[in-house]
């Protein structure tokens, strides 16, 4: 949770549909003043989201205050959010404003609203449908003003069906709800990100993808959405000089990118018929195998367990196709350590 300070103008960096049509509601969302829920996984934006609406309202140059509720424990949550008196309980050794006090003309943003606890969830309704808030341990009512940002990474209908979140608060603060699609759903703006984020983290370096890398950047789903990609870019500015190669790429692209390629040449030869499914099995086994195999410079351990497969089947299934580590021992032969 942090008050914001100034700071440059927020940017949107996306050439894509679904997002350009997100921007081109969010000057009128941010002229109205009105309640926003921002729905979406972990990762994908929210945050800024959320900045660019501040900033273009007329409360820009007043506080604007975030918290992560996900990250404050639920017995220390409602003095943070709106504040105590002193003595209201034992640590309380003075007075404390909450954030919606902070807030006060400004904006408030707050993330995970999916974790609040039902306790938190009643008072949190009443706070804004009153404006006013009380301390712990207070008697008298503080008024507010203040506009509300919420933000969700699942469902908030669906947790109300399983009785998780309320109903009424529900549709106090969905009053304009905006999706934000994942990274995985958004793939053409990967190397416009890419390119933004090189600039940002290492504006000195001409850096640039190889055409593998970036087919595997493309191909990959990123679990972790923008802020994944945003590490591993943080990354490669660190290590690489000029340009990217699939090899400087973590593994986990590297091998999605191989997976993905491998079985849409396997559903291919399955569905011409130029191939019987045990033979498209074949395929796709040997093709993983040798795969890990090449990753791991030959290392069986690892190439199992970057197939989350035990070491002996491992091997079985290397004999089975006739597969080895491809490392040359000193006669010039190959061998498979470990075997």
């Amino acid at each position: 949770m942090r008050k914001e300070a100034a700071k440059d103008p927020v940017r949107i960096i996306t050439k894509n549909e679904r997002m350009l049509e997100v921007v081109s509601r969010l000057e009128k969302i941010a002229a109205s003043d009105n309640t926003v829920l921002l729905i979406g996984e972990t990762g994908v934006g929210k945050e800024v989201i959320s900045d660019y609406i501040h900033d273009n309202s007329d409360r820009a140059g007043n506080a604007f205050v975030k918290i992560g509720l996900s990250n404050i424990p639920s017995e220390l949550l409602e003095s943070e959010l709106f504040g105590h008196e002193k003595g209201a309980f034992t640590s309380a050794g003075e007075e404390k404003k909450g954030l919606f006090e902070l807030a006060d003309h400004g904006t408030i943003f707050l993330d995970d609203i999916d974790d609040v606890p039902m306790h938190i969830q009643a008072k949190l309704l009443r706070v804004l449908e009153s404006r006013e808030i009380m301390r712990i341990g207070g008697s008298r009512t503080i008024p507010i003003d203040v506009r509300l940002i919420a933000a969700s990474k699942v469902d908030l209908k669906m947790l109300v069906e399983q009785n998780r979140f309320r109903k009424d608060l529900y549709y106090r603060i969905n009053v304009i709800p905006i999706e934000i699609p994942p990274l995985r759903e958004r793939r053409d703006d990967i190397p416009l990100l890419a390119e933004h984020l090189i600039t940002r983290y290492s504006p000195g370096k001409r850096l640039a993808f190889s055409e593998a890398a970036m087919v595997a950047m493309m191909r990959y789903q990123w679990p972790g959405n923008i802020r994944e990609l945003r590490n591993i870019v943080q990354r490669l500015c660190l290590f690489v000089e000029v340009t990217v190669d699939i090899a400087d790429l973590p593994a986990e692209i590297r091998l999605e990118s191989h997976t993905d390629l491998t079985l849409d040449h396997c559903t291919h030869c399955l569905i011409e018929k130029s191939m019987t499914l045990d033979e498209v099995v074949v395929c796709l086994e040997t093709n993983l195998i040798r795969k890990a195999l090449d990753d791991t410079r030959g290392n069986i351990s690892k190439a199992s367990k970057q197939l989350n497969m035990h070491p002996s089947t491992f091997r079985d299934k290397m004999k089975k196709y006739h597969l080895s580590t491809g490392v040359q021992d000193p006669s010039g032969n190959t061998s498979a350590p470990g075997f």
